[in-house]
């Protein structure tokens, strides 16, 4: 029977990678937490937290790094983003016009234009019964 190769073949070498910094960097930080606690002078721990300790932590946060980068990365993200593909979009609504009646939030004080960012998109956004009583929007400054 004929082996073929998975199409992530190319991840590997970073998943490797990934594991083996975490790997290493978790030798490394058990390694001088072990020679730091067999010393009772701070001259003499030192050299385990400068050789072992911060380098392990450094390789802990690379390995995690690499691992994190592959995240969405894998067989599975392509028949994701086909999928995503395959969804209908919706067509974007046309832009309100400045042109029409003022407009009224329900129980707003202010009168604006329908193209007001304030009163796109706003449900109830209705000309006003009575338009004198109320003030004009500081946003989009209708003439009343």
């Amino acid at each position: 029977m004929q082996r073929t190769r998975p199409r992530d073949r190319p991840l590997r070498p970073v998943l490797w990678a990934g594991l083996g910094a975490l790997a290493v960097g978790v030798v490394l930080c058990v390694t001088g937490w072990y020679g730091v606690s067999g010393e009772r002078y701070a001259e003499r721990q030192l050299p385990y937290i400068a050789s072992c300790t911060v380098p392990g932590a450094a390789l802990i946060v690379a390995g995690a790094v690499l691992l994190a980068s592959l995240r969405g990365q894998g067989p599975d993200a392509a028949a994701t983003e086909q999928n995503a593909d395959a969804e209908p979009v919706e067509a974007p609504s046309p832009p309100p016009s400045a042109e029409g009646p003022l407009l009224q939030v329900p129980g707003g004080t202010l009168l604006h234009r329908p193209d007001c960012p304030l009163v796109t998109g706003k449900p109830g956004a209705a000309p006003p019964d009575d338009a004198s009583a109320l003030q004009p929007c500081p946003v989009c400054q209708p003439e009343a």
